[in-house]
């Protein structure tokens, strides 16, 4: 709807998991500097964990298509919210490319095991990710994560959650002494924010921030975002929508206020700025 006005190619900050927009701030370099190192070599386990909305989800899609295609199969899952038995009937099915309706825990970890056998034989490595890990539901699906990673060294699982998965590992050495690398995401700085913002707007066609975006109104944004990618994506977004709407020449704080505002019911609620 705005694009036009604003000479975009395309909407800058849509959650998208296009490479183009993907910014390499030194947190997620580093991060999946570690990542590939695991896969790489042939790690049993990683851990990436991070707030919500900081961008893992991207993180991994970025892992994916860096890796050369030996490291595959490649399966990503995205609701692990079902019991062990349906998880490793999952699993199973993903990595062997063949569906089955018996669910016996035993039957497809043997599965599993077969089909990792031949991926190594073949010079293959899989990579398995577990999204939203910490909504596993209960100590039965963490031990069942224990039983798969007995399968090293034929995949590399990679567990991406929230934070409060880490205490739930703690409680479990067994399986935390497993994860031989482990990556916890940290929010933007202001310097962070306002280059991911002036990354997006220039992926998407812009000749340059400036002439879009008041230096306070970006200062504004980081404070109210708190440096969550997320959060910076939905009030710039707003932000060109409510300056398309009045025809303003760019971004000022007063727009970024007034989208803050609208979003004040929202959850998790933005910070306002005194």
């Amino acid at each position: 709807m705005y694009t036009t006005y604003w000479k975009l190619n395309s909407r800058p900050f849509d959650n998208s998991t296009a490479p183009r927009f993907y910014y390499p701030s030194e947190t997620h370099q580093a991060t999946l500097l570690k990542l590939r190192y695991a896969v790489e070599n042939r790690r049993g386990a990683a851990l990436m964990a991070g707030a919500s909305g900081l961008g893992k989800t991207l993180l991994v899609q970025s892992l994916f298509d860096e890796l050369s295609d030996e490291y595959r199969p490649f399966v990503h899952l995205k609701f692990p919210q079902m019991p062990p038995a349906q998880l490793v009937s999952f699993l199973a099915d993903e990595l062997t490319g063949e569906v089955s309706l018996d669910s016996a825990i035993d039957y497809n970890l043997r599965r599993i095991e077969d089909a990792l056998a031949k991926n190594v034989d073949d010079g293959a490595h899989a990579l398995v990710v577990i999204d939203e890990a910490h909504l596993l539901p209960d100590v039965g699906a963490m031990e069942t994560v224990r039983l798969l990673l007995n399968f090293e060294p034929g995949w590399t699982l990679l567990l991406v959650a929230q934070p409060a998965l880490l205490p739930a590992l703690e409680r479990m050495p067994q399986l935390e002494e497993r994860f031989g690398v482990k990556c916890l995401l940290r929010r933007f700085t202001v310097d962070e924010s306002v280059s991911y913002i002036h990354h997006r707007m220039i992926a998407a066609g812009a000749a340059n921030i400036e002439s879009v975006f008041d230096p306070s109104a970006l200062e504004m944004i980081h404070q109210l975002s708190d440096g969550i990618p997320r959060r910076i994506n939905r009030l710039c977004d707003l932000s060109l929508l409510i300056g398309f709407a009045e025809e303003q020449p760019r971004i000022t704080p007063k727009q970024v206020d007034a989208v803050a505002e609208e979003l004040a019911g929202t959850a998790p609620p933005m910070r306002r700025v005194a």
